[in-house]
């Protein structure tokens, strides 16, 4: 295993063990705790802040928000029980397929949507 994936992993481990031992003052207890609702705030607030990032920054901040942002879809799939290998194999599964074509398959939308090929 590539030594990003297992930075990956751990963090998933670490948030778990969170979860499961509940130390006082934890963020993810707290942020478990809040329940759906604030746990997918945090997910669009630090969308925002990527996107913003991304328009007005330079690449250590970007990298930083996304960091952020990953690190709160990891608790979200930690409340869930999602394991980061279901995320990896989902990515897998795009390997090979045109963006257009892989979200069609999800909404049931022509491959060539907006007069788009499937080679874009």
């Amino acid at each position: 295993m590539n030594r990003n994936m297992e930075i990956l992993d751990r963090l998933y481990e670490i948030i778990t063990a969170r979860r499961d031992e509940r130390p006082s003052g934890s963020y993810v207890v707290s942020l478990l705790d809040g329940g759906w609702d604030e746990m997918a705030a945090k997910v669009r607030e630090e969308a925002e802040e990527v996107a913003q990032a991304a328009r007005d920054e330079g690449d250590d901040a970007l990298a930083h928000e996304v960091a952020d942002l990953l690190f709160h879809v990891w608790v979200m799939m930690v409340s869930r029980g999602v394991p980061p290998s279901a995320v990896f194999a989902k990515l897998e599964e795009r390997f090979g397929v045109g963006g257009l074509e892989e979200k069609a398959s999800r909404t049931g939308e022509p491959s060539q949507a907006r007069g788009q090929s499937r080679s874009d």
